[in-house]
């Protein structure tokens, strides 16, 4: 793997991440009762959200440029994970044995596809 494929394969993980931070953000905006539908949707977290999905998608049409899209569906799924454990940190989720099972199959298909790919 070349250093360029890897410094956009950072950049795309960071967008993932990134995109992640934004829905938790959104959904604990959606978690609140609201006086009105302005401020429902016009308040500094749903902002926030909806910018850092903006720049997620920047991120990944930049990383795109370089890296194949079957790296690309394999770094998504990454996705997966971080918004499984903000859930767990920050929601107080629970983390199901399905969820598990789901977390480790997205892990091992990371893992083959970085091994063989």
């Amino acid at each position: 793997m070349t250093r360029e494929i890897i410094l956009h394969a950072g950049v795309m993980l960071l967008g993932y991440f990134l995109a992640s931070v934004a829905q938790v953000l959104l959904k604990s905006e959606a978690m609140k009762e609201h006086d009105s539908r302005l401020k429902e949707y016009l308040n500094l977290r749903v902002i926030t959200g909806y910018s850092l999905m903006l720049l997620c998608t920047m991120l990944a049409i930049f990383a795109y440029r370089v890296i194949p899209v079957s790296m690309g569906a394999v770094l998504d799924a990454t996705g997966y994970i971080y918004v499984t454990f903000f859930g767990y940190m920050i929601f107080k989720e629970k983390i199901t044995r399905k969820r598990i099972v789901a977390l480790a199959m997205i892990i091992s298909g990371i893992v083959v596809y970085s091994l063989l790919g």
